[in-house]
């Protein structure tokens, strides 16, 4: 029975997990809105469509499932140097046996002020906001007073009553951020982003009970060196704090480009790197780039306090994302520049 209770414990970790803190995905560099909404436009080109999908937790529990679908687009403002990126981030996730689902449609403005007249340094601040449901199904519980002389019998009344199985919540973030480069290739940002500061109220019991989501705080940097004409680093890291909980992840990825028509500066790159998720998993990572289109895809390494459930099998996550210039911004790019090229 003890092992049988320890068991438990470990598969009820991380619907525990998942319920306090927001989804978060291994390939966090490829869903920069939620990491920061200041993110949103930093990257080469005029639009960029990402999707996502992530799996985890299969060998222990039923499958977590979180998928994303984000688009941005970036218009130059009025004949000087500043940008404005307008933005989208949509994501559901289900977490476990009581099919919990949460599904956030958040919109995002972000303004990037330019520094320089010189070099591609820009401020950026950014609202999202939107609306957030959750639900889940509470038939698929398995209560203490269905259990009898320890066997569960789903025909046994339950005690348990909840007066919602879903609610939903305006929710609302910001953030700032500083992009610029650090030589004719070299590239960095940094930012800050604040979560849920309108303290959005939730719950699944009655009216008269409520929770407030806890606010998030979030660091992010990212770096992009030049090694060789054909060489590249990237190092990416972020820390993230919300209701006690604390989650740093980091790592780099080195790119090597394959092909290159020089007339467009359309290439084929290859990537490879490795995160680490503190005190959680271990993330290899492989990309492609095509010309306009990323593919990247990773698996999580589980090293944390559920490996002996997990047998180290965590997650595996597989994103897609598209950029382009349109013609009709690309005549007002020659008089302005993007921020944060190179990412």
């Amino acid at each position: 029975m003890k092992k049988i209770f320890q068991i438990l414990i470990l598969v009820a970790l991380p619907s525990v997990y998942s319920f306090a803190q927001d989804m978060h995905f291994s390939q966090f560099y490829e869903k920069p809105m939620l990491r920061n909404p200041a993110l949103a436009g930093v990257f080469e080109g005029d639009v960029r469509v990402t999707g996502i999908y992530r799996n985890q937790w299969q060998s222990v529990t039923v499958p977590f499932q979180t998928a994303g679908l984000s688009g941005e687009i970036k218009l130059p403002v009025g004949k000087g140097s500043d940008w404005v990126t307008l933005g989208t981030e949509i994501s559901y996730d289900q977490a476990g046996d009581l099919k919990l689902k949460r599904t956030q449609i958040l919109p995002v403005i972000c303004y990037h002020k330019s520094l320089s007249q010189l070099h591609d340094n820009y401020l950026s601040v950014a609202f999202m906001g939107g609306y957030v449901n959750s639900q889940f199904d509470p038939y698929s519980a398995k209560w203490d007073d269905q259990f009898v002389n320890g066997h569960y019998d789903p025909s046994n009344p339950t005690s348990q009553i909840f007066g919602n199985t879903s609610y939903g919540y305006w929710d609302a973030s910001t953030g700032i951020s500083y992009s610029g480069d650090m030589g004719e290739q070299d590239h960095f940002y940094l930012g800050v982003g604040l979560f849920h500061f309108n303290n959005p109220k939730t719950n699944f019991y009655t009216s008269n009970t409520t929770t407030t989501v806890p606010q998030k705080i979030t660091l992010n940097s990212g770096f992009k060196f030049q090694t060789s004409d054909i060489d590249n680093v990237h190092v990416y890291a972020d820390y993230m704090q919300q209701g006690g909980a604390e989650v740093f992840v980091g790592g780099v990825m080195y790119t090597r480009e394959l092909v290159k028509r020089y007339d467009d500066k359309q290439t084929y790159n290859i990537g490879i790197g490795t995160f680490y998720r503190w005190n959680d998993a271990v993330i290899p990572t492989i990309k492609l780039d095509m010309y306009n289109l990323t593919i990247g895809v990773s698996y999580d390494v589980n090293v944390s306090r559920l490996t002996q459930a997990s047998q180290n099998m965590g997650g595996f996550e597989l994103s897609a994302t598209w950029r382009g210039k349109l013609n009709r911004i690309g005549e007002s790019a020659a008089k302005v520049r993007c921020p944060g090229v190179g990412f």
